[in-house]
């Protein structure tokens, strides 16, 4: 039988209440991750039970309840949004700046390259593992990957202590580079898929990429522009709170329509608000109301999704391909976000110096999370949609697991000394 959206939504949130009160009395883990690995651990107890008893069928009614959670639609059309601006709007526009061109480098050319390393490098694993996908596939499996995920990361660096500057490039990236991750997806799709776009050469591309990218910023600065006006001529907090909701919602909705990033859109919007709204155009108590606010919503959005992706194991089913070709992505993964990472930053030093042990910390805090499952389930049907979705979520578990509560150790085994800048 079906649940309803309001018996859906009772069952996470209760999920999300009884795994945070297990990991907080129990665990001790970072609430997000703590989360995931309940919501991991609770989805293999119910398949291995299932295979120990077949006639039960006790993960049947979650099975499908699951299946009722359109995945990417709930995270790239719903949650990534609200995310997105609630992280935007703690970021330094100062050290953003000062960065920039690292920033840019590595959420731009950084993408592109993880994108063809991975891409090139998993199509030879297949290939020697005897799973047969093409390489615009593996290509696409790439683009799906490569960028990092600004809920994971952001959600770690609250936990620790990291130098200015290299907090600086790993927010910032991980803010934009999912925009440009996804535009580069789509223009992999569309021509793997033998669409509108399956012949266009390279100029076509990247008028489609400055059209996406641009055009996305353009609307989340103009976006952001009006609602701070709006903000400076009121004292009203729960109106002002409605504007920024208002903001969000608007800006992303008209991004899809008029085909421009939304991703990127409502990340310019939330650094504007955050950065001038905040400063200029809030009383103390509109302020402290607003920032409250978006910092409970983030929390809650955070919870949802990272139980979502824990669960998520009980729709992907993975057989002995799939698995042998998911532990080979992970190194795979891991080379083109060094690559992707050293390389920009290489090329940026021969006129401005960056934090000794940077390229480590960077390369490691580069964490997968629900954007790569959401895209990988966004991907038409056909052959090659299974094995990819297995792969990209051992990806997303080992980045978000094993990175994740081994992040503190990089940063002080890599920064060790270093003065914060």
């Amino acid at each position: 039988m079906a649940l309803s959206i309001f018996e859906l939504i009772a069952i996470l949130f209760g999920l999300v209440a009884l795994f945070g009160y297990i990991n907080h009395k129990l665990l001790g883990l970072p609430h997000s991750i703590g989360l995931m690995v309940i919501a991991l651990g609770a989805a293999l107890a119910l398949v291995a039970f299932e295979l120990a008893f077949p006639a039960t069928d006790v993960d049947g009614p979650v099975t499908a309840a699951l299946r009722q959670v359109d995945f990417d639609d709930t995270l790239l059309k719903g949650m990534l949004s609200f995310l997105l601006f609630a992280g935007a709007l703690h970021v330094d526009l100062t050290a953003l700046r000062s960065r920039l061109a690292a920033i840019s480098a590595m959420a731009t050319l950084g993408v592109l390259i993880s994108t063809f390393v991975v891409g090139t490098l998993s199509w030879l694993v297949f290939g020697l593992l005897g799973l047969d996908i093409p390489f615009i596939w593996a290509l696409a499996f790439g683009a799906l990957i490569s960028p990092t995920d600004p809920v994971a990361v952001l959600g770690v660096l609250k936990t620790i202590k990291v130098p200015a500057s290299v907090e600086a490039k790993i927010a910032g990236e991980s803010l934009f580079n999912d925009g440009v991750g996804v535009v580069v997806f789509l223009i992999v799709v569309a021509i793997a898929a033998g669409g509108a776009h399956a012949e266009v050469g390279p100029l076509e591309v990247a008028r489609l990429f400055a059209q996406e990218a641009g055009g996305g910023a353009l609307l989340g600065a103009i976006a952001g522009y009006i609602a701070y006006r709006a903000l400076a001529s009121l004292d009203e907090h729960n109106l002002e709170i409605m504007i920024t909701l208002a903001l969000v919602t608007v800006t992303y909705a008209l991004a899809q329509v008029i085909h421009v990033s939304g991703p990127i859109a409502v990340v310019v919007a939330g650094i504007f608000i955050g950065n001038h709204g905040v400063a200029y155009a809030m009383s103390e108590k509109t302020r402290e109301h607003l920032l409250n606010f978006w910092e409970l919503l983030d929390e809650i959005l955070n919870s949802m999704l990272f139980l979502l992706i824990g669960l998520e194991v009980l729709v992907v089913r993975v057989d002995l391909i799939s698995a042998e070709a998911a532990l080979l992505a992970i190194p795979i993964v891991l080379l083109a976000r060094f690559f992707g990472v050293s390389i920009p930053l290489s090329l940026l030093s021969l006129r401005q110096t960056f934090t000794k042990g940077a390229i480590p910390v960077l390369v490691w805090g580069g964490l997968r999370g629900g954007i790569s499952v959401a895209l990988a389930l966004s991907l038409p049907e056909g052959p090659e949609k299974a094995p990819i979705l297995a792969i990209t979520y051992a990806v997303v578990i080992f980045s978000i697991i094993v990175q994740g509560l081994t992040f503190k150790a990089v940063v002080k085994r890599s920064l060790r000394g270093q003065e914060e800048s």
